[in-house]
């Protein structure tokens, strides 16, 4: 069974983990992994995703088909409403392409209805309150987002990110019933937040991965 994995974003911490997630569901499968960071360059830079990095982002959507793979796994939050736009192809060619965090977001909605989303980007931020409301619109449910713009990020090493997010978290978190990382980048943080203010911390990659075996279960490739 091949996989493949679409990146945005190319930190070997980000790569490394995802890789590690999507192994831990899957067991021993095949792993290829598509990179074109100019894609987030572009995004961040015109704050929306324009024709350009959207077509290279869906250029290897159909790389990786064409090189086997038998599920897609989006690992850009920036770009999810792209993937979105792609499903009806993806079924109808027979690799379904799944968002890393949809899941998240879903999962979230189940949890409160006060539900902070911490971001470093505004690019990032967006798409996942669009794709939150969209889930609770489907869910039947009421819920009031209080988004964080986590500024001062880039740079750090994971330690100083750490408590540069533990800072943040900890503006909001008498307001929320639940925090989501829009960004899977933020994953390492995500049970040293929980631990220090007790309240649900949601990162996207492990259920990226979930989301990716449910996927290969309904093909029937997995049981």
């Amino acid at each position: 069974m091949k996989i493949g994995l679409v990146y945005t974003g190319v930190t070997p911490e980000l790569i490394e983990l995802v890789n590690a997630e999507v192994k831990k569901q899957l067991g021993d499968v095949e792993i290829m992994n598509y990179k074109d960071p100019s894609i987030i360059n572009e995004v961040v830079e015109h704050n929306n995703v324009t024709v350009a990095p959207a077509a290279r982002l869906v250029a290897m959507y159909m790389q990786a088909m064409q090189d086997g793979a038998d599920a897609i796994l989006n690992n850009c939050s920036s770009v999810g409403e792209v993937a979105d736009a792609c499903q009806d192809l993806a079924k109808y060619i027979g690799v379904p392409i799944v968002r890393i965090d949809e899941e998240m977001c879903r999962e979230a909605v189940k949890t409160g209805k006060r539900i902070g989303i911490m971001a470093t980007l505004s690019s990032t931020l967006i798409p996942t309150k669009n794709t939150v409301l969209r889930l609770a619109r489907e869910m039947n449910r009421e819920i009031e987002l209080v988004d964080v713009l986590v500024e001062g990020g880039f740079g750090l090493d994971q330690e100083q990110f750490k408590q540069l997010m533990t800072k943040y978290a900890g503006e909001i978190i008498d307001k929320v019933d639940v925090i989501l990382f829009a960004q899977g980048s933020m994953a390492y943080c995500e049970e040293y937040i929980h631990e220090k203010y007790n309240k649900p911390v949601l990162s996207s990659p492990r259920f990226g991965a979930i989301a990716l075996k449910e996927a290969l279960i309904k093909k029937g490739l997995m049981k």
